[in-house]
């Protein structure tokens, strides 16, 4: 079970991941969240902003562990205990700010109608593993340096097409659900909202800035007893 689970279902999530991305974008279907803040955005902001802070900071810390593991599981003392608190603090900022979406996404009419059953499925999948991991994180403390040591050799065998599960095989089963549940929401992304983070718009971070010039006056536009009529057509260069 452990080399089907390990070994080889990653390799079947990789490959649905990429087929179905390329296959998606090339055949006319949109890379977008398909946002509903013009349905209802009282709500939707600090719950995304929540979810999203989280998420990121989880996502770099697996990411700077597996590139760097020899950096990471030299960590000791109070720089453990501050990366572990910093991770748990992440993770359950993403917990609810998804449990906020989740239970908007379910009490308004308007985006309910909306709504999909691949949505509430990775929702849930998502809030889950978020939840497995936070649990991880405080009854198997200094994870990060576990993570590099064992998770990242597992996760470079992968990749490098030679799987070794010798070291994820002797896990306990709460970590091992959580890794399975990692690559099927791989898996799921292609048929899903979460897809849109391929197209995240990083580029805005270092595009030149976008100068607009004014040339109404505004204490004309904004006086209600001015007519359109007497407004010049604005000047845009």
């Amino acid at each position: 079970m452990d080399t089907l689970l390990f070994g080889a279902f990653p390799y079947v999530a990789l490959a649905i991941f990429l087929v179905g991305t390329i296959y998606r974008y090339r055949h006319g279907f949109k890379y977008s969240s398909l946002s509903s803040q013009l349905l209802e955005s009282e709500k939707l902001f600090p719950a995304s902003v929540a979810f999203h802070s989280g998420i990121i900071i989880v996502f770099l810390g697996h990411l700077f562990a597996f590139l760097f593991p020899s950096v990471f599981s030299s960590f000791g003392g109070k720089t453990l205990v501050f990366l572990e608190t910093i991770g748990i603090i992440a993770g359950m900022l993403a917990i609810l700010g998804l449990f906020f979406l989740f239970f908007r996404r379910h009490t308004y009419t308007r985006i309910r109608v909306v709504t999909n059953k691949m949505d509430t499925v990775i929702e849930i999948l998502l809030l889950l593993q978020f939840i497995l991991g936070v649990a991880i994180a405080i009854g198997s403390r200094w994870g990060i340096s576990w993570f590099a040591s064992d998770m990242s050799p597992y996760l470079y065998s992968i990749f490098t097409f030679h799987p070794d599960i010798s070291a994820v095989a002797v896990l306990p089963n709460l970590v091992k659900t959580h890794i399975f549940l990692g690559f099927l929401i791989i898996l799921l992304v292609p048929f899903s909202r979460l897809v849109h983070f391929l197209v995240a718009p990083f580029h805005y971070i270092t595009r030149p800035y976008q100068v607009v010039r004014w040339y109404w006056n505004p204490k004309t536009i904004r006086d209600a007893k001015t007519s359109w009529s007497d407004i010049k057509r604005p000047t845009n260069n």
